[in-house]
């Protein structure tokens, strides 16, 4: 109850700063904040605020929701998450995504950095993600009641937002591979026959974050759209060392292009009437 009455309470105060809800919400993952250079009429609020978010604690996370538009399209943009190995909890995202849907929020985007195990799909590059796997099989609704939490997952990540995606791509001469990304808990990074494991179970990327938090989105109705950007091959498949600074400069070096893709692809969710019926 305790956790239904904070979920309330920040929906009810995302309501009274920002209005009515924006049809979409980003969560931005390492690499990505510089989206929000390409937010018109920006407001924001620190995590700090609003009761049902965690704080974050990993460099390249801010911990700021910001509101604005991008094009014609209002969005809410999540500036960090948090993640399973702060603390050996998956719910991390949970009071922050029910309180978007409690606001009206109807789609989730996420984005987030990951490391490759294929060779067409080097540093730099970005990675529709069509489907995934739970390597540490950990559930953020172990615990809850009801049926509800009995989620179907066989389209966790919708079909028509990942054709609007493919479309906005192409017309951008974008490759945007579609792929299954694999969720590793982390923090420490997998070893070389870890990688040949999952490229093995049908793996193209690999990453410490987004399942969590697609279950949580699926759980709670929202449609599921995301994002990964390559900013290293996996262990065994490059020469560098991997570290956490490693792939924080990787990703800073493909941010603006990754940020500018992102930013057209939400404004081109304006046009799709299934948002807007």
């Amino acid at each position: 109850m305790q956790a239904e009455s904070s979920t309330a309470h920040t929906a009810q105060l995302l309501g009274s700063r920002f209005g009515t809800a924006p049809e979409v919400a980003v969560i931005l993952g390492s690499g990505w904040g510089g989206v929000t250079q390409h937010l018109l009429e920006p407001q924001q609020i620190p995590y700090t605020d609003l009761p049902a978010f965690e704080p974050t604690g990993v460099e390249g996370h801010a911990g700021t929701l910001l509101v604005g538009r991008m094009g014609n399209q209002r969005v809410a943009l999540l500036a960090g998450r948090r993640h399973t190995y702060e603390n050996n909890d998956c719910t991390g995202m949970a009071g922050a995504i029910r309180s978007l849907q409690a606001w009206g929020v109807q789609v989730l985007v996420q984005t987030n950095a990951a490391g490759s195990l294929r060779a067409h799909m080097p540093p730099g590059s970005l990675m529709l993600i069509a489907d995934h796997i739970n390597a540490p099989q950990r559930s953020p609704l172990v615990g809850e009641p009801g049926n509800a939490r009995f989620v179907d997952m066989g389209a966790a990540y919708d079909a028509e937002l990942r054709a609007q995606a493919t479309r906005v791509a192409q017309a951008a001469s974008i490759a945007l591979p579609e792929g299954t990304y694999l969720w590793a808990l982390g923090p420490q990074f997998e070893t070389p026959t870890e990688i040949r494991m999952f490229a093995a179970w049908g793996a193209d990327a690999v990453g410490m974050s987004t399942v969590p938090e697609t279950i949580l989105a699926r759980h709670a109705g929202l449609r599921v759209l995301a994002l990964s950007l390559m900013t290293n091959m996996a262990a065994g498949l490059g020469h560098e060392s991997l570290t956490h600074a490693a792939t924080l400069e990787q990703a800073r070096a493909s941010g603006d292009y990754a940020a500018r893709f992102l930013a057209e692809l939400v404004a081109s969710l304006a046009d799709l009437p299934s948002l807007h019926s």
